[in-house]
């Protein structure tokens, strides 16, 4: 609905874009920590580090923006969830950006491993989630419930394939006791994704 002040909507599609930008921004640093774990490649991992703080400063913008919003405007009903659904969402996608510059942190480490085998399971886990953040993006953009929906069913695939990626990496470990530390990496990274 369209509010009789104009510059409340405005305010309202600024948190939007912000949180747009955020998404891009966690999906891009996302996809570039499988890209630098996959290729072994340093450079990709330091980019992905460097580009975390680029999320922290918006997700600080936004909860900036939102005090301001709630402060000047006392919002209710539906304005009044949007705001706070932006805090909340931003402080989950500040956190992807987290756990991407993990992944790439642990990519610098395991390049200096001899190569697993097992890193094809881990970038197919990785995929499906680039893929699953950036549909609940669209969705989210989009004001799409019910695409929001089948990515919310879609976590179970995620959840199965992550289990069946943590005992392939039991087994890899159980195997051969040279593997222990290489795995132990794939699997933290794992949990990170």
């Amino acid at each position: 609905a369209e509010h009789l002040v104009k510059s409340f909507d405005e305010e309202l599609e600024k948190l939007n874009a912000w949180i747009g930008q955020m998404g891009g921004l966690a999906e891009a640093q996302l996809s570039g920590a499988l890209d630098a774990i996959v290729q072994r490649d340093a450079s990709i991992a330091e980019r992905v580090i460097a580009s975390d703080p680029q999320i922290d400063k918006i997700e600080r913008d936004v909860a900036q923006h939102v005090i301001r919003m709630l402060a000047l405007r006392q919002p209710m009903a539906v304005d009044l969830r949007a705001i706070v659904a932006a805090l909340k969402i931003s402080g989950v996608i500040e956190r992807i950006g987290d756990y991407s510059a993990n992944l790439a942190k642990r990519s610098l480490v395991l390049g200096q491993l001899p190569p697993m085998r097992s890193i094809g399971g881990l970038e197919r886990l990785g995929r499906l989630v680039v893929g699953v953040l950036k549909d609940v993006l669209d969705a989210f953009v989009q004001n799409d419930v019910e695409k929001a929906r089948q990515v919310w069913l879609r976590d179970a695939e995620v959840d199965d394939m992550y289990t069946s990626l943590f005992r392939e990496l039991l087994t890899y470990m159980m195997e051969d006791p040279r593997n222990i530390t290489p795995c132990t990496h794939l699997l933290f990274m794992a949990k990170n994704i």
